[in-house]
């Protein structure tokens, strides 16, 4: 059993975490910590912040915090091992980010199924943080 599980997922995409949560729970140990990440995803360009509000990043990462907190009460309900990260930037940098900080012993995230007209068996971001994890990473689908 593991200590330490991230589990990044996008709250407006049940499919992130609907069957990753039950997954990430199950590889941890009495005592064992569940990290849940949310991501407020990078604007990429100074040119689109002019047009935000002011403090919209703010904002948006307050947002972020209270959702996952929500999220956690309705999920796990008195579930002390479970605790909330909100990260901002680059989806995949960020998993990584927070992997390392935390010191987890695995990420376990959630993937599309593959179709026929997508190559990738796996989404963009899960095949980075797969491909440059230096911890065991669960591709849940």
């Amino acid at each position: 059993m593991l200590e330490k599980v991230l589990l990044p997922i996008d709250l407006q995409h049940e499919a992130s975490w609907q069957k990753a949560l039950p997954q990430a729970r199950a590889l941890l140990g009495t005592g064992g910590e569940l990290h849940i990440l949310g991501i407020v995803p990078d604007i990429g360009s100074s040119l689109v912040a002019t047009f935000l509000p002011k403090g919209f990043e703010k904002k948006a990462l307050q947002e972020m915090q209270d959702a996952l907190t929500k999220f956690v009460e309705q999920e796990l309900p008195g579930d002390a091992s479970a605790h909330v990260h909100v990260g901002h930037g680059h989806v995949s940098e960020t998993i990584l980010k927070h992997a390392a900080d935390l010191g987890v012993d695995a990420i376990v995230m959630a993937s599309h199924k593959p179709d026929e007209l997508r190559s990738i068996l796996v989404s963009s971001h899960a095949h980075s943080v797969t491909r440059h994890s230096p911890v065991s990473v669960m591709i849940v689908r």
